[in-house]
């Protein structure tokens, strides 16, 4: 899985090399695929339309979310779903909250679980794991019993990070960069 292309059709290029050579059966964005936004600079290699055209022959294999710089005309590209704010997933009795972190996000201070300005994620019981992107920063950690991960970018890093991503397999989640 990975997070934040914002177009940059060398990351992405990266990412699939990971995905066929690590023998991977799915691949989950976690948003934020085509364009750069407006706080970011724009990527090395930024071309959105090369990005379409890696994707879209794989859409059979992507599960996808909507990032904050994703909008309905991505969409018209894009011939796998992209809109929804999460998605929800099971694997081998794991139940996986995936979404980009715009919306919803991890909360680090008290034992609430995971919230989203104040209210509560929606009424999902039993969530084993969440993924989130936004942040640009990797991370991989266990909170009240809910593993948390943000595989990082693969496009604009921050905090001096490399480029990262993650892999599912078998019920374990790790981390990996560029």
């Amino acid at each position: 899985m990975f997070s934040d292309i914002h177009g940059c059709a060398s990351a992405c290029e990266k990412a699939l090399n990971q995905y066929v050579s690590r023998n991977c059966d799915m691949m989950l964005i976690l948003g934020d695929i085509l364009y750069h936004g407006p706080r970011n600079n724009i990527p090395e290699n930024y071309d959105p339309k090369a990005v379409v055209s890696m994707l879209n022959p794989l859409t059979d294999k992507i599960m996808a979310c909507r990032g904050n710089c994703d909008a309905e005309v991505d969409q018209m590209l894009l011939e796998f779903p992209v809109m929804a704010d999460y998605v929800l997933l099971c694997d081998n009795g794991k139940k996986v909250f995936a979404t980009h972190g715009h919306v919803y996000s991890p909360l680090k201070s008290d034992g609430s679980g995971c919230v989203v300005n104040g209210s509560t994620l929606p009424r999902l019981s039993g969530i084993d794991v969440m993924l989130y992107g936004h942040t640009h920063i990797q991370e991989l950690r266990n909170q009240y019993g809910i593993t948390i991960c943000n595989p990082g970018s693969i496009s604009i890093p921050k905090n001096g990070q490399k480029p990262g991503y993650a892999v599912w397999d078998n019920g374990i989640l790790e981390v990996f960069n560029f």
